[in-house]
């Protein structure tokens, strides 16, 4: 890295994008990715529609069980 930037020709808020929703990336532990695909594959859904069914249903149990 340098001692010191110029920042003087910077411009505040340039890539600011206000009530931006932004995916971030959602890695899986190998023998989970396998059991999600496994189950994507029966159904005939893709992995991403399995995934986010799973942690509904499991946000549903937690709200039962609290």
């Amino acid at each position: 890295m340098k001692p010191e930037y110029d920042f003087s020709k910077g411009e505040r808020g340039k890539f600011y994008r206000k009530n931006i929703k932004i995916n971030l990336p959602i890695y899986l532990e190998p023998d989970i990715q396998e059991f999600v695909e496994n189950i994507a594959s029966k159904k005939g859904m893709d992995v991403e529609t399995v995934v986010n069914e799973m942690i509904k249903n499991n946000i549903q149990l937690a709200k039962v069980i609290s």
